[in-house]
């Protein structure tokens, strides 16, 4: 398995699909599915029965998982990819902007 490209707290554009054009931070990251959960992007409704905690029951509006491959890494308020730079503990994330790589973490 690859190193994941996207973290969790990035920030990310949606490039593909019904919410594209969106921003949004990556709540969490599944890698071994290749899936990402982004704040705001891909709402679905879910119906739930009364419980103890959801007295009341009804729809919920959450947050569904995303390909990865339909999101871009945000960097500077545009979307960029990803790579890395060096080896083992030397080993950075790089954005590839105008032809040049530049650290991001």
């Amino acid at each position: 398995m690859a190193t994941m490209k996207i973290k969790k707290d990035d920030m990310v554009v949606v490039i593909a699909g019904k919410d594209k054009g969106k921003e949004g931070k990556v709540l969490s990251v599944d890698a071994k599915n290749g899936k990402v959960l982004v704040e705001g992007v891909n709402i679905v409704h879910k119906h739930s029965k009364p419980n103890m905690q959801n007295q009341q029951g009804g729809i919920i509006d959450k947050e569904a998982p995303i390909d990865l491959s339909n999101v871009m890494y945000l960097y500077k308020g545009k979307p960029v990819r990803v790579g890395f730079q060096g080896e083992k503990k030397d080993k950075v994330r790089v954005a590839h902007v105008d032809g040049k790589l530049e650290k991001i973490d």
